[in-house]
């Protein structure tokens, strides 16, 4: 089903998500045929299960004007990536209601890799986009909520799909210059041999950034990708590797700026920062016969992580400062496999995947240290994990009429692991734990291009299992409650998708998700921190509009409710209630291009009583462009057009600063948005 592709390697990619999301196209049951991808613009009804499921393409994101990887994930609607370090660490994911940390509650995948990090030394669920060039990024299928049967871990608030190329129509070498010493140089190319195609490509990036602490970024990556793509079978094999060190600018306390002692753009602590290397090998093949067809990816990648961090400053230690150095080494191997088979009863059409994922980390390292500067003070905790989960799945898909599709799913999730404490040995030991999430979905229409979506499912997150096993609290001595190893969420949904309009693709959902618990590890302090049960709710609408050969408009807005249940202070800290996303793009004949687009997030509580708020953030990115015969592209990118001094993030907690009162001053602490940006980019195709 899976055959050769055109520009981009995006042919059939399509094909390959009616597979694997839905398991079973509309009435009459036929092979997928080969169809261009437009992203958003794409028609999904018959085929999505869910008003919140979506699928981008490359040719929708490549004139966005970015300002970091990370929002290569905002294509999702009402999602916003942050940061609040330096451009070496994981962003700050917000979706639903969640202040996903680094990736908590929110799964992604790199050509069928699960990229987010059990049991790490900084957050759990750690997800690092850096890894990422987007040049050379195909397509993004993503869904929100817990109602697909494949996506186990991290996936409450939803999952993405990253895709790479498997091919070029034209190799390239592109050249970014910016303020602030901003330099990044991305170069790719491919060729055929037969059924074989052969992709190299790679990126090297140098950052000052406007902090007055420069943030000496250096960052260097490198893909390269076999495929070969036969008569019914195929298979990628993928490698990548990346590297990149820095010094960081993290939040600073409000009151040292009003009171002049620090700049918007100033630092605490210049020590900062970190480094990272990571290196994966990946296996995706693929086959149609007679009983179906079967897909099967295996990986396998080590990934070792230094990052230093003072978010109290002087709070703890007002000797040598609060400074933290968390290490996360680890090598981690696995699978998945998926065979899919379509059966018919009369005018009943049914189609069933049956799967199942294995994965293990096995970390020799995972420590807290108390540093100066850089400098080794003391050891808070160093441990040895090994952690394997499990998961099994069956989905059926089933056409009962032309107006009614049902997908029922199972799923269940079986984890096991060791902690050794290699410091104190206090906190060790072995355990497992089991978890069954059923899905359900009902599919209404289409009438007049339009089909309504009912959706219901359970799902989960593990916490980190330092946390399970934890007895004693390292820092204090004290006895501290274990938290559970998996966390029950379960969602419900009401949606419609329509298409009735020509060129235009609108969905509006309605959503409820409850956690059990949201206790997790706390990775900058080492220990466990609990809070109770959540409810979050909300409604979501998504526009986009494809009127002219080269004109696009997009319009998305989400608005979210997040409560702690059976509390009085039941506002969830950092939850974002409204985000509205818009853009325009515009493709001429004559080779001008040009993108402008508004990113805004607001009314965000920063404590459990609501008694403090964070400002709203309002960013306009432009970008502006021309290309000849496809040889040569030109681009000018205004990042932060109208130089807004808003905040990119902000938390509120106790800190000391030199002179302050032992116990500290409770205080709003932000990281600013980067201040306008001129960046100008020349590519040379050949």
């Amino acid at each position: 089903m899976i055959g050769k592709g055109t520009e981009g390697g995006q042919g059939l990619a399509i094909a390959f998500f009616c597979l694997w999301v839905q398991g079973v196209s509309a009435n009459p049951p036929v092979e997928l045929a080969e169809m261009e991808i437009v992203g958003r613009a794409t028609p999904l009804t018959g085929i999505s299960r869910s008003a919140s499921q979506g699928f981008v393409g490359q040719p929708e994101f490549e004139f966005r004007p970015w300002l970091r990887v990370g929002e290569l994930l905002e294509v999702v609607p009402g999602m916003i990536a942050t940061q609040h370090s330096g451009a070496g660490k994981a962003n700050q994911y917000f979706l639903r209601g969640f202040n996903l940390d680094h990736g908590t509650d929110f799964a992604a995948f790199l050509d069928g890799v699960p990229l987010n990090l059990p049991t790490h030394g900084h957050g759990q669920g750690y997800l690092d986009l850096n890894p990422l060039i987007p040049e050379l990024i195909d397509y993004i299928e993503y869904g929100k909520g817990p109602y697909y049967s494949q996506i186990g871990d991290f996936s409450s608030a939803g999952y993405a799909r990253f895709h790479t190329v498997s091919r070029l129509e034209k190799g390239f070498v592109s050249q970014t210059f910016g303020q602030d010493n901003f330099y990044r140089t991305v170069a790719a190319d491919s060729f055929e041999e037969g059924l074989h195609s052969f992709l190299a490509g790679g990126e090297a990036g140098f950052y000052d950034g406007p902090w007055q602490e420069s943030m000496d970024m250096k960052r260097f990556k490198g893909l390269l990708k076999w495929t070969f793509e036969g008569s019914g079978q195929g298979f990628a094999v993928i490698a990548n590797g990346y590297y990149n060190d820095w010094t960081a600018t993290d939040q600073i306390p409000q009151r040292a700026v009003k009171a002049g002692l620090l700049s918007r753009l100033g630092t605490v602590d210049p020590s900062d920062g970190g480094q990272i290397h990571r290196f994966a090998l990946t296996f995706n093949g693929w086959q149609d016969s007679r009983w179906g067809n079967t897909q099967l990816t295996l990986y396998g990648y080590y990934s070792d992580l230094r990052l230093y961090s003072n978010f109290t400053f002087f709070l703890d230690d007002p000797i040598h400062g609060d400074q933290i150095f968390q290490k996360d080494r680890r090598l981690v191997a696995g699978g998945a496999l998926n065979h899919h088979w379509h059966w018919q009863w009369g005018d009943i059409d049914s189609g069933f995947n049956l799967g199942a994922q294995v994965r293990h980390d096995f970390i020799p390292k995972v420590a807290l240290y108390h540093t100066q500067r850089r400098r080794i003070l003391n050891p808070v905790r160093i441990d040895r994990v090994d952690e394997t989960s499990v998961g099994l799945y069956l989905e059926n898909t089933t056409q009962w009429h032309d107006k009614v599709r049902t997908t029922a799913g199972v799923r269940g999730d079986l984890y096991f692991f060791r902690v050794r404490d290699r410091f104190a040995g206090i906190n060790s030991g072995a355990a497992s734990d089991a978890i069954v999430s059923p899905k359900f979905a009902l599919v209404l229409g289409p009438w007049y291009d339009t089909e309504l979506y009912f959706n219901y499912g359970m799902g989960f997150h593990s916490n980190d299992v330092r946390g399970v096993k934890t007895r004693i609290d390292p820092v204090t001595g004290k006895p501290v409650k274990p938290v559970d190893p998996l966390v029950r969420s379960r969602g419900l949904e009401v949606g419609l998708r329509t298409t009735w309009l020509p060129g235009l693709t609108s969905t509006l959902a309605l959503w409820q998700l409850r956690l059990d618990s949201e206790l997790v590890f706390v990775g900058d302090a080492g220990t466990t921190e609990p809070s109770g049960k959540s409810k979050r709710y909300g409604i979501e609408w998504s526009n986009y509009y494809h009127p002219f050969q080269w004109l696009t408009l997009d319009f998305d807005l989400a608005l979210t409710k997040a409560k702690f249940e059976n509390t009085r202070q039941d506002n969830v800290p950092n939850s974002v209630g409204r985000v509205i996303t818009g853009g325009v793009t515009v493709d001429l004949a004559n080779g001008i291009f040009g993108s402008a687009r508004v990113r805004h997030f607001g009314a965000v509580p920063l404590n459990e009583k609501g008694t403090v708020e964070a400002g709203s953030t309002t960013l306009l990115n432009l970008g502006l462009g021309w290309r000849w015969r496809d040889r040569l592209r030109v681009e000018l990118n205004i990042l932060n057009l109208t130089d807004s001094r808003d905040n990119d993030i902000a938390y509120f907690y106790a800190s000391r600063l030199p002179g302050e009162p032992a116990q500290g001053v409770e205080d709003v602490h932000f990281h600013p948005v980067m201040p306008r940006q001129f960046r100008g980019t020349l590519r040379i195709f050949f």
